[in-house]
């Protein structure tokens, strides 16, 4: 159902990074590097129509980006 997915995050866990789904404990995956875990993480975001959220070594988010249905939409630049 696209736009209905939880959003995807990538979070810093055990040394290691994690992509968690919204509201989950359990990882959808775990990298080595934050690099490897947005990579995974990205493409489901872009799949399911959600947002993606990537989190810094201290856990505050430090890019967001939306792949469901803007609300806000950006206005015609003409």
């Amino acid at each position: 159902m696209p736009g209905k997915a939880k959003p995807v995050h990538v979070v810093p866990r055990d040394g290691d990074w994690a992509v968690v789904r919204e509201g989950n404990q359990r990882a959808s995956s775990v990298h080595a590097t934050q690099a490897e875990a947005e990579r995974a993480g990205r493409p489901a975001a872009r799949a399911d129509q959600t947002e993606f959220y990537l989190h810094g070594r201290d856990g505050q988010i430090r890019e967001r980006d939306s792949y469901g249905n803007d609300p806000n939409p950006p206005r015609d630049a003409r």
